[in-house]
């Protein structure tokens, strides 16, 4: 039997998604509860590899297991079990066993939340990026309809990424200002390496007059990380939701 499970995790304490001797990560979080109420070691399979710091509400994951089980009891088990780690198993789903959490996935959703406020924040401390000079939405979202179509993203794409082809397609990219936050929300079948953090990065140069939109376009078609914006920081992203 195949299950997907739906996930939601405060990134952080841990190191990412996927698993790391000796340090915490989620996956190795997940894995441990599922040896313990399995009676055997299982692997889990996520849709898509976190990194330190990043915040998940939809992250997609699926392991086999060789009996049938109450999905109901399964996820009360395992979500005691994980405590007091941050994750929580949002829904547990019996699926067919070519569903595979990673390579069946057609579209993936990334938020990302800047605190667009003079002074930084108290309770959203480690959960947005603070930017205390203001932001022109409007701006911002005419530099980001640049981006959206198929396209080499070398200068968002982070030194390390070990993707082969800089090339993606971005299906939308939308900016918002909600109450004193500034949302940038982002969908794609896949992303290079830091792809998502370093659009914010630039964006926010955009939206405080440090680059004008033609700035940003030329920035872009350089097809060089050299010529982009600093990378955001992590814990403002949010892993939103996969499409299958």
């Amino acid at each position: 039997m195949r299950y997907k499970l739906t996930l939601e995790y405060d990134g952080s304490p841990f190191i990412g998604w996927q698993k790391q001797a000796g340090q915490l990560s989620v996956q190795g979080v997940l894995e441990t509860a599922l040896k313990t109420y399995l009676r055997k070691t299982t692997a889990v399979c996520g849709s898509g590899r976190t990194d330190a710091g990043v915040h998940a509400l939809g992250q997609v994951a699926h392991f086999d297991c060789d009996k049938k089980l109450d999905t109901r009891k399964a996820q009360y088990s395992l979500n005691a079990l994980m405590r007091p780690n941050p994750v929580v198993i949002r829904k547990i789903e019996t699926v067919d066993e070519d569903f595979h959490a990673r390579f069946s996935a057609k579209q993936r959703t990334y938020l990302y939340r800047i605190q667009n406020t003079t002074f930084p924040p108290a309770l959203n401390t480690g959960r947005v990026w603070h930017v205390n000079q203001p932001l022109d939405v409007d701006k911002m979202n005419e530099a980001a309809k640049l981006l959206i179509g198929k396209h080499d993203f070398s200068t968002f794409r982070a030194a390390n990424c070990q993707a082969k082809s800089p090339i993606k397609t971005l299906d939308e990219i939308k900016m918002a200002r909600v109450d004193e936050e500034v949302h940038i929300t982002v969908s794609a079948r896949s992303f290079l390496y830091h792809q998502v953090r370093n659009f914010a990065g630039a964006l926010v140069n955009v939206g405080v007059g440090t680059w004008s939109v033609a700035d940003f376009k030329k920035a872009f078609l350089a097809c060089d990380r050299t010529k982009g914006a600093i990378t955001a920081p992590a814990e403002g992203l949010y892993f939103m939701k996969v499409e299958y």
